[in-house]
């Protein structure tokens, strides 16, 4: 009985081949990764297991995956990592971006433009910050972290962001060690005085912690200096966000009579000052990103000020914006890096950014559409491209999550 059995299973090996263990939960086929913390740059597989990277290889068996995905002649990258982002949605009235009408639930608009991460940017202060963790953080399956407002009512508009009765250095930074899980740094935004009061007490609140900060500048008129705010206020990894905003209040990046970056801004950019795309509704102008670019200054980081006044604007979501700077002269390894890797970096989560074994499967599939494209901004400047980023897929936490034509396959596991 015995041989009997062991020749029907001998035979059945012969018909259907040799049986081999699905030990990856998904396997990433043929798709050109780009990984700027590991430095690669080419044609290569990617496993996933039990919701880390599992593998990065020249050829990894499909039949070892439950899921098989075939990328061939799109790029695979690590999950986009948005800095900038107002996702303290509420529907309490006069509260603006703190559990206001202003900002809007994550996962609506993180998974399909392949953002697996996001910070909100300053909608919560240290008073407020519990309810945006049980309503939003603890809710959603986008990654969401936090900059935490120097002012204790958070991003409130108006009266509540001049308090600076209001902004307390050490109460933020007692938050932001208890919650240091979701907490990345702190926010100034909004301030219209002529003091420096607002950002010398976030950065007194990022000593307290070990954090860094993010500045929304402006307000004041004549404008404050942005020399003197980047070399006397700020530390190195410290953040200056809407870094090409051309408006009245501030003081610009690009001298607009020579149209050439001012000198000491790439110097504040050597001394470790990150400088954010910040992009929102009117916090970005061709007109100082363009000679800005063409002088060989690039952003570290690319981000969107997600909000409702500008996703429908001439910023629309993480990919648009990337595809601008492609446009004005980044390459697409540099756009990649400067929206996974160096944000990751900026906010002190280097687990995060980067395909590595052993780091959380947050994964981008994109795809870079030929055609005729526009691309303008809120001042009505346009410029055509023949080349626009478009999500495929999105992986968070080693599960699908967006898939945009069903180039899963299976499409639906069955857990």
């Amino acid at each position: 009985m015995r041989d009997l059995y062991i020749l029907c299973t001998l035979l059945l090996v012969s018909i259907s081949g040799p049986v081999m263990a699905q030990d990856y939960d998904i396997v990433i086929k043929g798709g050109h990764v780009i990984d700027a913390k590991n430095n690669i740059d080419k044609v290569m597989d990617v496993a996933v297991k039990d919701g880390k990277i599992a593998g990065v290889a020249d050829n990894i068996d499909a039949a070892r995956g439950r899921q098989v995905v075939d990328a061939k002649g799109m790029y695979v990258t690590p999950g986009l990592i948005d800095i900038h982002e107002h996702v303290f949605a509420g529907t309490e009235p006069d509260h603006a971006y703190s559990n206001g009408f202003h900002a809007l639930p994550p996962d609506g608009f993180t998974f399909r433009v392949g953002v697996t991460t996001i910070v909100d940017c300053g909608g919560s202060g240290w008073k407020s910050f519990p309810t945006f963790k049980q309503n939003i953080i603890d809710r959603s399956k986008t990654r969401v972290l936090a900059f935490l407002n120097i002012v204790g009512e958070g991003m409130r508009g108006g009266a509540y962001e001049q308090d600076t009765r209001d902004m307390d250095s050490k109460l933020s930074a007692i938050v932001a060690r208890r919650y240091r899980k979701d907490i990345v740094g702190f926010k100034v935004a909004h301030y219209n005085g002529h003091e420096w009061t607002p950002v010398d007490r976030a950065v007194e609140a990022g000593n307290m912690s070990g954090l860094p900060v993010i500045i929304d500048f402006g307000g004041s008129n004549p404008p404050l200096s942005i020399k003197e705010l980047y070399f006397d206020h700020l530390r190195p990894g410290d953040i200056y966000t809407h870094a090409f905003a051309q408006l009245g209040s501030r003081e610009y990046i690009v001298d607009l009579e020579s149209q050439k970056v001012k000198p000491f801004v790439f110097e504040a950019q050597e001394r470790g000052i990150i400088f954010d795309v910040g992009y929102g509704g009117i916090s970005f102008a061709y007109s100082q990103a363009i000679p800005a670019l063409k002088d060989g200054f690039f952003p570290n980081t690319i981000s969107t000020d997600l909000h409702t006044g500008s996703m429908n604007a001439a910023m629309k979501d993480m990919l648009n914006v990337m595809s601008k700077f492609m446009l004005m002269g980044m390459d697409l390894k540099e756009v990649i890096k400067a929206s996974t890797w160096s944000p990751a970096q900026a906010i002190q989560r280097e687990e995060l950014g980067n395909l590595s074994v052993g780091a959380p499967a947050d994964i981008a599939v994109l795809n870079l559409r030929k055609g005729d494209f526009g691309f303008f901004d809120y001042t009505g400047y346009r410029q055509e491209g023949s080349e626009k980023l478009e999500c495929e897929m999105t992986v968070r936490d080693g599960r699908i999550v967006y898939d945009l034509n069903g180039i899963a396959d299976p499409i639906v596991v069955r857990r």
